[in-house]
C-alpha cells in the first residue's frame, strides 16, 4: 500500500518504523519545519523527519496546509493510497483529507471519545484515569470526531506521561499495521464515536503544574506522574522552585498542619500534609541541580520540619 506519512515528534517514529517494516511503500514524510531550538538557536530537525531520512524516504515540511497549492501538488505527485497520520500538530483541511482513495487515518492516543485533542496522555494520567490506549479512526473536519476503526487498552497504574508515552507509541504502530489490510480490503468495521461521552484533551502549561497541596495525595500523585517528564509538577522550598519528579501517597492522617506543612524528612522522602493527610515527595530537583532522590538531598541539605511548601 502506497502511504503518505504526516507526524512530527518521538510518538510518531515507532508506528513509522513499523509501516517500512511490514513492507508498506511509504512514498512521503511530511513534518512540520525545522525549528531553532535552545540558545545557540541552531535549527532542529524532528524525530520523524530524522527518521524518514535515515529510512530514505522523501520528506516535505509545509509551514501551512491550507492553500498550499505546491504542498498540494507534492501531495498529489505522490498518489498514496491512504494517508496516516500520528501526533503531526497541525489540522489537515478538506482538500488534504479527500485526496486519498482510502482516506486518512488518525493513530489517536486515548480511547476515544474519551480525551480528544492535543494532551491525552497527560490528562488521562492527571485525572486518574484506570485506563488509556490508542485508537485508529477515520479523520475528518471535526478534531478527532471521525469512525472509530479499532482500539487497543493498557492500564495506567502508576506509570507516568513519560512511559505511558513510549507505550502508547508501540501500541500505536503495533495497531495501524493490524488494521491497515482491513482498511484495504474493507472488512474494517466502522463504528460512530459517542459524543455524549466526548472530553476534551487540551494542552498542557507549566503553570498547571504548580502543586496545591489542599488536594488528596492521590491527586497530587497523579499531576506530579501527569507532568513527568515534561512539564514537571512544581512547588516552592524557601522561595526557590523545586520540582517534584516523583510522589507517592503518605500513610499519616490528617494533622491539622497547614496543607504544604513538611512534618517529617528521612529515607522514605519529604512527607508534605495536604488534603487527606500526607504525601510522600520521593523525587526532587533544585535550581541548577540535577534530579535525586529526595533521601539523597537530605544528606546534604536540611529542610526543618514546619516548614511550609509553596
Amino acid at each position: 500500500m502506497k502511504i503518505v506519512y504526516m507526524g512530527t515528534p518521538d510518538f510518531a517514529v515507532p508506528p513509522l518504523r513499523a509501516l517500512c517494516a511490514a513492507g508498506h511503500d511509504v512514498v512521503l514524510a511530511v513534518t512540520k519545519p525545522d525549528r531553532a531550538k535552545d540558545r545557540g538557536k541552531k535549527l532542529q530537525s524532528c524525530p520523524v523527519k530524522l527518521a524518514a531520512l535515515e529510512l530514505g524516504i522523501k520528506v516535505e515540511t509545509p509551514e501551512r496546509l491550507k492553500g498550499n497549492e505546491e504542498f498540494l501538488k507534492a501531495l498529489s505527485d505522490a498518489d498514496p493510497d491512504i494517508i496516516v497520520v500520528a501526533a503531526y500538530g497541525k489540522i489537515l483541511p478538506k482538500a488534504v483529507l479527500e485526496l486519498p482513495r482510502l482516506g486518512c487515518v488518525n493513530i489517536h492516543a486515548s480511547l476515544l471519545p474519551a480525551y480528544r485533542g492535543s494532551a491525552p496522555i497527560h490528562r488521562a494520567v492527571i485525572d486518574g484515569c484506570e485506563k488509556t490506549g490508542v485508537t485508529i479512526m477515520c479523520m475528518e473536519e471535526g478534531l478527532d470526531t471521525g469512525d472509530m476503526l479499532a482500539q487497543a487498552e493498557t492500564e495506567i497504574g502508576e506509570k507516568t506521561t513519560a512511559q505511558l508515552h513510549e507505550e502508547l507509541a508501540e501500541l500505536g504502530a503495533k495497531l495501524i499495521v493490524e488494521t491497515l489490510p482491513r482498511i484495504e480490503d474493507g472488512s474494517v468495521v466502522r463504528t460512530p464515536q459517542d459524543d455524549s461521552l466526548s472530553s476534551y484533551a487540551p494542552m498542557v502549561f507549566k503553570e498547571e503544574g504548580v502543586i496545591d497541596f489542599s488536594k488528596s495525595a492521590r491527586q497530587i500523585c497523579c499531576l506530579v506522574r501527569g507532568f513527568n517528564s515534561w512539564p514537571t509538577a512544581s512547588t516552592l522550598l524557601d522561595g526557590q522552585v523545586m520540582k517534584v519528579h516523583m510522589a507517592k501517597e503518605g500513610k499519616t492522617a490528617p494533622t491539622g498542619k497547614a496543607p504544604g506543612t513538611v512534618i517529617s524528612c528521612g529515607k522514605r522522602g519529604i512527607e508534605v500534609s495536604c488534603g487527606d493527610g500526607s504525601v510522600l515527595l520521593t523525587n526532587i530537583q533544585m535550581p541548577g541541580k540535577k534530579a535525586m532522590d529526595a533521601a539523597a538531598y537530605l544528606l546534604g541539605n536540611k529542610i526543618e520540619i514546619g516548614t511550609v511548601l509553596g
